[in-house]
């Protein structure tokens, strides 16, 4: 075919004539030298067909709008091959097929008509062949690579390698050879078409080929990657196929071995006649059993758990008392009702040592010490701790363990804990009671309901185990931040013991004797090395940190621990850095948090309530304002329903009472007022706030100024009476970190003041009241005024004093302000 081709070039009858019936092509891209099979079906190209004869010209141009069903002029290429007729062939349903011969490019010069076909001026576009070393380079470059290409392609024989090799007349021809044989991308194709000159052709040429080779080659680095892998997997198959007709073969004498091994354990334990009649009864049925049965694996893991476990195995207790209370003081400072608690455990034990494990649950904010107190309970009683979280579990499984049937069968954390701890009496501390979940798979505060029970724990019967263990003599420690998210049923068996938040001078303690000293070891520093000044504990303190623990302290102190050991390590400090309140800014930056009460003024319509959150306690701010409408009360704040209740409850009750306060009726129906709680982003709710909401719009409807120094929190009833609330401690402690003067109480809260250190006692004023009249004839100015703020010094006017009976003494806890 090659020898035809070279001479029909050199035949003078291969030149192009000046005009040529044109046959667009859609996706089809013919070469000179190409011999193509044509389908031709459209109208215009049908009319071609049907006057062209055999040995006749035609022009195949590449159609570059491709949704044109019937192509002008501008939708065609402007670069050709003038093809000859070989034959025609007519098929039926309006179809002729051409087979064409490629022979030379052409350049459109000029289109003569469209009609009945397109019908072109044109002129021969091919360049002669040029001999040149850089074109002798090229055509080694590209036949070669040709070649490497059919290695690794199948598809390209290798007689049309041969060829190629053979016909190397230049750079062009070699280009047009190699570009038919192979499976290129339309846009690779019309590339290759559209080059002229012969040398750029063949570059394009070479630089799809090493494209595609590269193809091949990670094509074919994949597929025997994958060979490899199924190789390897097929082998390991063989080989445990194998291992186990070996040991089928020799009885697994290693096996037979362990077993006895097993079997002496479960002879000598402490385990109950009845289980160990059982156990020994599965015993037997493994010995009998092949090594390699599914079977065998489960009850020997069966086997082993209950052999390990500490059936008769209890750690003696430390009686003395002393010692014991010596422990507990050094390892935390305060929580004294904890610790009493320990030590009458402990004394009630020394006379009755059949006595059961007390079940306490310690409640308190985040960062007081409740997980790690249950660590120092073991340690003062001399036993082992266990200890599981199961804040977020929603599995059942997890506590009663799972049945054996179930593929990857395990005891629950429960026998799990006891099997590490070694001991049936540990100090077991159950972390984030509170936060314990449910869903399909069961709810594991029912399933703890058994473990919390002393009545029942005695024969706690994990599903894994399928025999009961006792739970009696554990000393079980739940610990939780709140206790209105534990179910009753579970919360009525345990004994409560509530943690507060610490005070200013017990974090300070704190600090001193095992905060700083623990983040200095951890930074690698001695007590030579950095030393902190009261003055920098308080700076963190009240611009730093703001919860009621001391995570947050502990942290900070941390950080500057670090600071200074990064210094000390570059050189730029030598000997002892001294941190006081001066340089708390150096290393911490700027404060985080600013005095609640700064800037706050005796002002009309704003009351200054107490709030409880499980992180501690807060100050709330209550504030209204009066505008024109119809008497409607807007409630703003993210506000819950029962803080919305206590709302409506405080405004009924002042409309009650609008005739004791000098409030006209019309006050109530022609203003709206609107009451908002600050930080509205915080959901807040709780009946606490009642005095205060009553407080606001008793000052918002008088014009009688709030005194801005005092916090007050207290339910209220539609009658008036002032309801005792919780968190007392807790609101305590964030009114003198706020700087208030004085805190109005619930009467029935009196008893709560023992909880408060007396430091803090101290420091504030406490007023107790029976009902709202109390409560607005303390805080609210006996006089109406016309401003908003009064009072910007904080002095207030003669006739403003507190009601008649006299101000109690900073330091007295005063009585309860008489009824009206």
């Amino acid at each position: 075919m090659a020898k035809n081709r070279k001479a029909d070039n050199e035949d003078p009858g291969n030149s192009i004539p000046d005009q040529l019936p044109l046959i667009p092509l859609l996706s089809t891209v013919v070469f000179p030298g190409m011999i193509v099979n044509l389908q031709v079906s459209r109208e215009r190209n049908l009319r071609v067909a049907a006057e062209v004869e055999v040995d006749d010209l035609v022009g195949l141009v590449l159609q570059t709008d491709l949704s044109a069903s019937e192509p002008e002029p501008s939708h065609l290429s402007t670069i050709g091959v003038a093809a000859r007729v070989i034959n025609k062939v007519n098929v039926p349903g309006d179809t002729v097929q051409l087979i064409l011969q490629g022979l030379r490019r052409f350049r459109v010069t000029e289109f003569v008509s469209t009609h009945p076909y397109l019908k072109a001026r044109v002129r021969d576009a091919e360049e002669d062949a040029v001999i040149s070393l850089s074109a002798n380079v090229l055509i080694s470059n590209a036949v070669a690579l040709f070649e490497e290409l059919a290695g690794l392609d199948g598809s390209i024989n290798r007689e049309a390698v041969s060829l190629v090799r053979m016909n190397t007349e230049g750079c062009g021809e070699v280009a047009d050879q190699i570009s038919t044989r192979l499976v290129m991308r339309l846009e690779d194709k019309t590339e290759i078409l559209e080059a002229v000159e012969p040398e750029e052709r063949l570059r394009s040429v070479i630089r799809i080929l090493r494209r595609e080779i590269q193809v091949k080659k990670i094509g074919a680095d994949i597929q025997r990657q994958t060979q490899d892998e199924i190789g390897k997997t097929q082998r390991e198959y063989i080989l445990r196929q194998q291992m186990k007709t070996i040991k089928k073969e020799l009885g697994d004498a290693a096996s037979k071995e362990g077993g006895k091994d097993l079997r002496a354990r479960l002879e000598n334990s402490a385990l109950p006649e009845a289980i160990r009649k059982e156990a020994l009864a599965e015993m037997s049925r493994l010995e009998v059993m092949s090594p390699a049965s599914a079977e065998y694996g489960v009850i020997r893991t069966y086997l082993e758990t209950l052999v390990d476990l500490p059936w008769g195995k209890e750690s003696q207790d430390n009686i003395d008392l002393a010692e014991a209370t010596e422990i507990l003081n050094t390892d935390h400072h305060g929580l004294d009702k904890v610790k009493e608690r320990i030590v009458e455990f402990l004394a009630v034990h020394k006379m009755n040592p059949s006595l059961k494990g007390p079940i306490l649950c310690l409640v308190g904010p985040p960062g007081t010490g409740k997980t790690s107190l249950g660590r120092s309970i073991a340690r003062s009683m001399s036993r082992e701790y266990a200890r599981i979280s199961v804040g977020g579990l929603r599995d059942e499984a997890e506590i009663r363990g799972h049945r054996r049937t179930y593929v990857g069968a395990m005891p629950g954390k429960i026998i799990q804990a006891l099997r590490r701890a070694g001991t049936n009496n540990p100090v077991f501390v159950i972390d984030e009671i509170d936060k314990i979940g449910s869903d399909h798979r069961g709810d594991p505060a029912s399933a703890l309901l058994e473990v919390l029970d002393p009545e029942q724990n005695n024969s706690f019967t994990d599903l894994y185990l399928d025999a009961p263990f006792d739970l009696s003599r554990v000393m079980f420690v739940a610990t939780a931040n709140r206790l209105d998210t534990i179910p009753p049923a579970l919360r009525d068996r345990l004994e409560i013991i509530e943690l507060g938040g610490y005070s200013e001078e017990e974090k300070m303690a704190i600090a001193h004797s095992y905060l700083i000293p623990r983040q200095r070891r951890e930074a690698a520093l001695e007590e030579d090395d950095l030393e902190f000044q009261d003055d920098a504990i308080c700076t963190i303190l009240r611009e730093h940190t703001r919860d009621s623990g001391v995570r947050s302290l502990e942290r900070n102190i941390a950080a500057i621990c670090r600071k200074v050991t990064t210094a000390k390590a570059l050189g730029k400090v030598q000997g002892k850095v001294c941190v006081d309140a001066e340089n708390v800014r150096q290393y911490l930056g700027a404060p985080r948090f600013f005095p609640e009460m700064a800037g706050r003024v005796d002002e009309v319509g704003v009351a200054t309530g107490l709030a409880w959150t499980p992180c501690g306690g807060e100050i709330l701010f209550v504030e209204l304002s009066r505008s024109t409408g119809e008497g409607r009360l807007q409630l703003t704040g993210q506000l819950g329903d029962v803080m919305k209740e206590s709302a409506q409850a405080a405004m009924s009750y002042i409309r009650a009472h609008a005739a004791d306060l000098a409030i006209p009726e019309e006050a109530f129906t022609s203003p709206d007022l609107h009451l908002h709680v600050p930080a509205g982003g915080i959901p807040k709710d709780g009946p606490s706030a009642g005095i205060a909401l009553a407080t606001a719009i008793a000052s918002i409807l008088t014009g009688r100024p709030v005194r801005h120094s005092i916090a007050m929190t207290g339910e209220i009833s539609l009658r008036g009476r002032v309801l005792p609330v919780g968190g007392v401690r807790e609101k305590i402690l964030a009114a003198r970190r706020a700087g208030l003067e004085t805190v109005i109480l619930p009467l029935w809260n009196r008893k709560d003041l023992d909880d408060v250190p007396q430091e803090v006692k101290d420091d504030l004023r406490f007023i107790f009241v029976e009902n709202v009249a109390d409560v607005l004839d303390t805080v609210l100015h006996r006089h109406a005024v016309s401003g908003v703020l009064v009072d910007r010094t904080g002095e207030t006017a003669r006739d403003d004093t507190p009601p008649s009976g006299g101000a109690p003494r900073p330091n007295q806890i005063p009585d309860s302000i008489s009824g009206h």
